[in-house]
């Protein structure tokens, strides 16, 4: 079940989910607005899903910055959200996906337990200009049916305030062939 957004800022006042920094005039019907951190990646050449990946790291002036077709950007949610009540599930929205910007294009899910900022993995299809602070795309969380345990509680890959490479090179070893 999705909370609404008055349910997210009681669950919040709560206690039971996190959101910094939090405005509350970025609460809609059911969702939160965020914000896309000034910090961008450029991912460059070839990928190899068994090796680690080439990057640059950018930091995105106040006039913007242009992003390009073709090209694998890595940025960074501005919050820190998580909750060990509820799993958060990121959008795009129209405003962003109108300008032919693809916000996330895989691994919208966020278990509960799950408190970091969001990697955002960005393509375009025109070359669009995008600005730090710019509200970006949507969270909504969901109520879990049953217990589905704790994603800090192992060792996840994914946790951090910082833009996060795929890591799935870790893993090679262990595939068969």
């Amino acid at each position: 079940m999705i909370l609404t957004g008055p349910q997210i800022e009681v669950a919040r006042r709560r206690g039971e989910l996190a959101i910094e920094p939090f405005d509350p005039k970025r609460v809609s019907p059911n969702a939160y607005d965020f914000l896309l951190d000034p910090r961008i990646r450029v991912v460059h050449g070839d990928l190899d899903a068994k090796q680690p990946v080439a990057t640059t790291d950018h930091v995105i002036p106040p006039q913007g910055v242009i992003l390009q077709p073709g090209a694998l950007y890595l940025g960074l949610t501005l919050e820190r959200t998580g909750s060990r009540k509820y799993a958060q599930h990121l959008f795009g929205d129209h405003s962003t996906g109108s300008l032919g910007i693809f916000v996330h294009v895989s691994a919208p899910l966020g278990h509960a337990g799950h408190d970091h900022c969001w990697t955002l993995e960005i393509r375009v299809v025109k070359p669009v200009i995008v600005y730090p602070g710019m509200i970006f795309g949507k969270l909504v969380f969901l109520d879990q049916l049953g217990d589905g345990g704790d994603y800090q509680a192992g060792v996840p890959k994914y946790t951090s305030d910082q833009i996060q490479n795929s890591q799935l090179y870790l893993e090679a070893a262990t595939w068969t062939n």
